[in-house]
């Protein structure tokens, strides 16, 4: 009776510490996740950027505006 109570113990503490270690796990990928989005969110708000200072410094002229179109492409393919 002692011997199936001591295995009891045993195999709840190793069932506890088994999904405890895979919480963890997941909540490092969560954490990776959310660091890799902010990641793209500054790269795309960077590009918008030069694409607003690439405009204002082409005037009107057309030629270098539909040069400045490869800034807001690498943006939008960020999505």
């Amino acid at each position: 009776m002692n011997f199936s109570k001591t295995a009891l113990i045993i195999l709840a503490t190793a069932s506890l510490v088994a999904c405890g270690g895979a919480q963890r796990k997941a909540s490092r990928a969560q954490a990776q996740s959310y660091k890799a989005s902010e990641s793209v969110s500054k790269e795309r708000l960077r590009l918008v950027d030069q694409y607003r200072k690439c405009v204002d410094d082409a005037k009107n002229d057309s030629i270098k505006i539909e040069a400045c179109d490869s800034y807001l492409k690498a943006a939008e393919a960020l999505n």
